[in-house]
């Protein structure tokens, strides 16, 4: 079966100005997003990609787009199961008010039994996306050989959630799992499992260095900025 390489999407508008940015339109790629994407070609070079799958959202179109066009017979298509997660009415509000929310501690510590108020709920984010992974190894298995090696473009949650099914994690420890913007996670399918290969790798250590202040232990709802 084939090897499934997610990327998350570049640094967004959203990741530095502290927003939710669920399925709200018009969220871009900031400056060092936009770096980000500029150098996935070179950090994928020696892969010979089938397929790329990406997230209708602007922020995995436009980290999308360097690779693109610098493999014009790539051929990309959209997936709006690998999307993000349906925040409801938590879309476009600070992450710092929602703190405050009874929900975000259910969100942190039993995320299985979360939903968002006017949204999805995680465990239906996660069955979403485990099933177009499971028809697209089919699909690329079918059409390029069981050894082939393709992309998806998704988010924070979506990919983390991706990993601990791939890894048999209950989803309540999937808030574990952390993957910066850009950062590349891949995982090999089999017939009997798969192999997690690598896990949230920006080739970049910054955010390991300490910082003034302390990290929250709570984490990051919609994935985080990454490093400073």
């Amino acid at each position: 079966m084939p090897t499934l390489i997610l990327v998350r999407h570049g640094r967004s508008t959203a990741n530095t100005s502290g927003v939710l940015a669920g399925w709200t339109p018009g969220i871009a790629l900031d400056e060092r997003g936009t770096a980000q994407a500029a150098a996935l070609p070179g950090r994928l070079a020696e892969l010979p990609l089938a397929e790329v799958v990406t997230s209708p959202l602007q922020r995995c179109q436009e980290t999308m787009q360097p690779l693109l066009d610098a493999r014009p017979g790539l051929r990309v298509h959209t997936d709006d199961r690998i999307g993000e997660c349906q925040y409801g009415d938590w879309s476009g509000r600070k992450l710092a008010e929602l703190n405050d929310e009874p929900l975000m501690q259910v969100v942190q510590a039993h995320p299985s039994a979360a939903a968002f108020p006017g949204g999805e709920s995680m465990r239906a984010m996660q069955t979403r996306a485990a099933e177009a992974v499971r028809e697209w190894n089919a699909r690329v298995e079918h059409d390029h050989g069981p050894d082939a090696v393709y992309l998806m473009c998704s988010h924070g949650d979506i990919i983390k959630s991706l990993v601990a099914d791939a890894l048999g994690l209950h989803l309540d420890l999937f808030q574990r799992i952390s993957v910066e913007p850009c950062s590349i996670t891949a995982i090999r399918y089999t017939r009997l499992r798969p192999f997690l290969l690598r896990l949230g790798d920006t080739g970049d250590f910054a955010s390991l260095v300490p910082r003034e202040e302390p990290p929250s232990e709570d984490a990051p709802v919609g994935g985080g900025a990454g490093a400073p």
